[in-house]
């Protein structure tokens, strides 16, 4: 079920006024909500079901196992492995065996008839497993404890509104609050509305639309000149942002409607004066599950500096992998390595300094290595978006060497003025929870007629500009 169809529309006030008038006590709440997440993953093929219990079981037993002591070990690597199996059988076996089968011709002449498997990619796959295995070492490590109320536990792996594409929770943030009764809050519920507000705005206004463009010039980036191939990576750019973001801000809004507080999962990425910083504050959840359960465990920074390299590399090919199975993502992976990598090498001072007067000379510094950033990350996000690597160096080739080229036709940059008109508000609002989020003592917002309003144009604009319901891009991963 797509937070953007009409049956979400249905979906959602059904829920919340079960949840808060019928089903009153926490338990109920929590069985209620099972119910609720799995009709609502269901929706795409119920046969998914089983794979998000199987996880969810699996991880619960474990749980309690590594509690009581006896092969602790043991049982949190047979849970890690049982999980990464699933998810490598249905979202990676294709492509292992494609991969090897290429190769194979490549060195012997021949291409063996390799056996595939015909099996659909289950939606959310690599979000909830990753959350189940969180879970599952951090009770081995004895951060937290193990949870022993299944309901409370299936609740935490498949809560609907981040079940999909995140934010990967940790097992201390969500778990907990689960075991604890919930009152209805109309202030809470109240922001909850308008932050899912601001998500769908970033989704229709502005992803959906700069979506349109990029799909219809894409494959033509061989008669376009340079500067357009790379305006078309930037309108991918705010695409991809602003789906994920949105998607991001309609869960966490989504969430409080129902007395849960999700982590903040972007903080004005683009606006990042590094490379290191910019992947501080994207997709900032994932980013953490990766330092945490992968680099630091394999020495992190705390090394010599090939170490060190060599660690952001395992972790940033892994990153890549777990976003498709697709050479793409792995050089996609690769290559934001590489970066961080020349960063820490040449010891880049990568926290900007917040106390430092503004003086020209520093103005110009920040905007400099700001946009140096994102010229980069547009860079990256070309292999991302290439539907192979002939095609990102292709078109790395054709920005290199025909920036200024007198052909071709861009048509729909227009769009760009929504992003910047989005990246302004969340610029000016850096400091809030999220660009709605209008601050108390505000003389121009304290009148509710300013903020209504706001909401009132952004309804209107929705309305105007949505078409054809576009699933987000983060639910193929």
């Amino acid at each position: 079920m797509l937070f953007n169809s009409f049956e979400f529309i249905l979906f959602l006030p059904a829920v919340f006024l079960l949840y808060w008038f019928v089903f009153r006590e926490r338990r109920q709440q929590n069985l209620f909500l099972v119910a609720a997440s799995y009709l609502f993953y269901g929706w795409w093929d119920w046969r998914f079901l089983l794979l998000i219990a199987f996880t969810s079981l699996c991880s619960f037993l474990t749980g309690i196992g590594i509690e009581r002591g006896r092969h602790r070990k043991a049982l949190c690597a047979a849970n890690i492995c049982v999980n990464l199996l699933v998810l490598g059988v249905f979202k990676y076996y294709n492509f292992f065996a494609g991969s090897l089968g290429d190769l194979w011709a490549l060195l012997f002449g021949t291409h063996p008839d390799w056996a595939t498997l015909n099996v659909i990619l289950p939606v959310g796959i690599s979000f909830y497993t990753f959350q189940a295995l969180g879970y599952s070492i951090d009770v081995y490590r004895r951060d937290i404890r193990a949870s022993h109320d299944v309901v409370a536990f299936f609740a935490f792996i498949s809560f609907f509104p981040q079940l999909v594409a995140g934010p990967i929770e940790r097992a201390s943030n969500l778990l907990p609050q689960f075991s604890h009764a919930r009152a209805f809050d109309y202030a809470k519920a109240v922001d909850g509305c308008r932050q899912m507000l601001w998500g769908f705005a970033k989704k229709i206004i502005v992803a959906d639309q700069c979506a349109v463009v990029v799909n219809q010039y894409w494959d033509s980036y061989a008669q376009m000149a340079g500067w357009q191939v790379f305006l078309l990576g930037v309108l991918f750019a705010f695409q991809i942002y602003c789906d994920f973001s949105g998607y991001s801000d309609i869960a966490i809004g989504c969430a409080r409607l129902f007395g849960f507080r999700l982590m903040r999962n972007f903080q004005t990425p683009y606006f990042a004066q590094s490379i290191p910083e910019f992947w501080r504050r994207w997709h900032i959840s994932l980013t953490g599950w990766f330092r945490d359960y992968v680099y630091f465990p394999l020495g992190g920074s705390r090394c010599s500096k090939g170490r060190t390299v060599r660690n952001i590399c395992v972790v940033w090919g892994i990153s890549g992998l777990w976003h498709g199975a697709a050479w793409t993502y792995v050089a996609w992976g690769v290559y934001h390595a590489l970066l961080l990598s020349v960063y820490k090498l040449l010891g880049v001072s990568t926290k900007p300094a917040t106390d430092a007067p503004a003086t020209p000379r520093r103005v110009a510094g920040v905007l400099l290595r700001t946009l140096l950033t994102f010229v980069l990350v547009v860079m990256g996000w070309i292999i991302f978006r290439a539907g192979s690597l002939e095609q990102a160096l292709d078109m790395w080739r054709c920005i290199a060497t025909h920036l200024f080229a007198h052909k071709g036709t861009l048509h729909g940059t227009g769009k760009l003025g929504w992003a910047a008109a989005m990246l302004l508000a969340e610029w000016l609002q850096r400091n809030r929870q999220h660009a709605l989020d209008f601050p108390e003592g505000s003389r121009l917002f304290s009148h509710r007629a300013v903020r209504y309003l706001v909401y009132a144009a952004l309804l209107a604009t929705i309305a105007g500009t949505s078409g054809e319901v576009q699933t987000f891009i983060y639910f193929q991963f």
